[in-house]
C-alpha cells in the first residue's frame, strides 16, 4: 500500500511519540532529578540573567541563585524545628494537667445523663514517658533497623538531593543555548507559531510564579498577625510557617494548623485558645480559597475562580498529591493551548461553514 507524503509524515510523528513515550516510562526512575532541576532553572533563569546583565557571570550568578534557593528552604526548615523542639518537652509535661482539666470539666457534664466518664491521667503520663523520654536506645535501634531495610530507598533520596542542584547548575550555565537548540529541532514550517506559544505560556507561568508569592507573603503577615493577637508565644515562626507552605495546596495548611492547635493547647490550658486559633485559620483558608489564590493566581493566569476550584479537584483526582501541587501551572499552559486550539476552529471550515481562502500566489 502506497501512502502519500502527508500520510508518511504523520505515521512518522506517531512512531516519534511512542518511542519518545516508551522511552519516558522506561526511564521514570531516574528521570525526577533531572524534570526536578529543569524546573528550578526554569524558575531562576530570570535572576540569572538580572546578575549578568550587572556583569556578573553566569557561573556566579547560577551559584548564588542557587544558594539563595537553599537558604530560603534552611530558614524555613530553622523555623519548624524550633517549635517542635518546643513541643515535645511540653507535650509531656502540660498533656497530663490538660487531662485533668478535662476531666473537671466533663465529670458533672456526665453525670447528669447516670454516665461515669474520665480520662486515667497516670495511664496517660506513663504512656508519654516512654514515648518522649526513656527509649532513646529503641528508639536508634528501630531507625538503624529500617534504614538497612530501606537503604536503597534512602540512598535514592539523598542522591536526588545532590544530583538534583547539580544539575541544575549546569542547566543554568548553558540554559540560552539548550532552548535555542530545542527550538531549532521543530520543523521550519511549524516555528513560529510554536515561538508564539512558548512566548504565551512563559508570561503566563511567570505571572503564575509572581501570584503564588503574593499569596505566601500576604498569608504569612495575616497568620502571624492573627495569631499574636491571639496571645501565642510562637506566632511568628507557626505564622511564616503557614503562609510559606501554603505553596502545597492543603498540606501546608495542614501543618500549620495542627502546629498552632497544639502550641495553643500547651500555652493556654483552656478551651478558648484553642478556639481563637481555630478561627484564626478557618478565617484565613476562606480569604485563601475565596479571594487571594482566584484573585492573585486566577485573574493573572486566566482561569475564573471555579476554573481554580475545578482545576485542583481534577488534578488532586487524576494524579494525586503530585497533581495537586501542579494543577495551577498546569492548567495555565493548558489554557494557553486551548486559546490556540479555539482560534483555530474559529476559522476553520467546520465553523464558518465555508472553505478557506486559496492561498495568496
Amino acid at each position: 500500500m502506497n501512502l502519500s507524503p502527508s500520510q508518511t509524515r504523520a505515521l512518522a510523528w506517531v512512531t516519534l511519540s511512542l518511542v519518545a513515550w516508551g522511552l519516558l516510562h522506561l526511564l521514570s526512575p531516574v528521570l525526577m532529578p533531572f524534570v526536578l532541576a529543569a524546573v528550578l532553572g526554569y524558575a531562576l533563569h530570570p535572576l540569572v540573567e538580572k546578575m549578568y546583565a550587572r556583569r556578573i557571570p553566569r557561573w556566579l550568578g547560577a551559584g548564588v541563585a542557587l544558594v539563595l534557593l537553599g537558604a530560603v528552604a534552611l530558614a524555613v526548615l530553622l523555623l519548624i524545628v524550633p517549635v517542635v523542639t518546643r513541643q515535645v518537652p511540653l507535650i509531656r509535661d502540660q498533656v497530663p494537667a490538660l487531662m485533668e482539666h478535662f476531666n473537671t470539666w466533663v465529670q458533672p457534664i456526665a453525670a447528669r445523663f447516670g454516665l461515669e466518664l474520665q480520662v486515667d491521667v497516670s495511664a496517660v503520663r506513663d504512656v508519654l514517658r516512654k514515648l518522649v523520654a526513656g527509649h532513646e536506645q529503641d528508639l536508634v535501634d528501630g531507625l538503624l533497623s529500617s534504614l538497612r531495610i530501606g537503604g536503597s530507598a534512602l540512598a535514592a533520596v539523598l542522591g536526588n538531593l545532590v544530583l538534583t542542584p547539580i544539575v541544575a547548575y549546569y542547566l543554568l550555565l548553558d540554559w540560552n543555548p539548550l532552548v535555542a537548540r530545542l527550538k531549532n529541532a521543530v520543523p521550519p514550517r511549524w516555528r513560529g507559531a510554536t515561538q508564539r506559544f512558548l512566548h504565551e505560556t512563559d508570561e503566563v507561568l511567570g505571572q503564575y510564579l509572581r501570584g503564588q508569592l503574593l499569596v505566601m507573603a500576604a498569608l504569612a503577615l495575616f497568620y502571624t498577625v492573627g495569631l499574636a493577637l491571639v496571645g501565642l508565644k510562637l506566632a511568628l515562626p507557626i505564622g511564616v510557617f503557614t503562609g510559606l507552605a501554603v505553596f502545597v495546596p492543603y498540606l501546608g495548611f495542614g501543618l500549620g494548623l495542627v502546629l498552632g492547635v497544639l502550641a495553643a493547647a500547651l500555652q493556654f490550658q483552656d478551651l478558648s485558645g484553642v478556639v481563637l486559633v481555630l478561627a484564626v485559620y478557618g478565617v484565613g483558608q476562606v480569604v485563601e480559597s475565596m479571594w487571594l489564590t482566584p484573585k492573585l493566581l486566577g485573574e493573572r493566569i486566566g482561569l475564573h475562580p471555579i476554573a481554580v476550584i475545578f482545576a485542583l479537584m481534577a488534578f488532586g483526582h487524576l494524579f494525586g498529591f503530585v497533581g495537586v501541587l501542579v494543577a495551577l501551572p498546569a492548567s495555565a499552559v493548558l489554557l494557553v493551548a486551548l486559546r490556540r486550539v479555539r482560534q483555530t476552529y474559529l476559522g476553520s471550515e467546520l465553523y464558518t461553514g465555508a472553505p478557506p481562502p486559496p492561498p495568496a500566489e
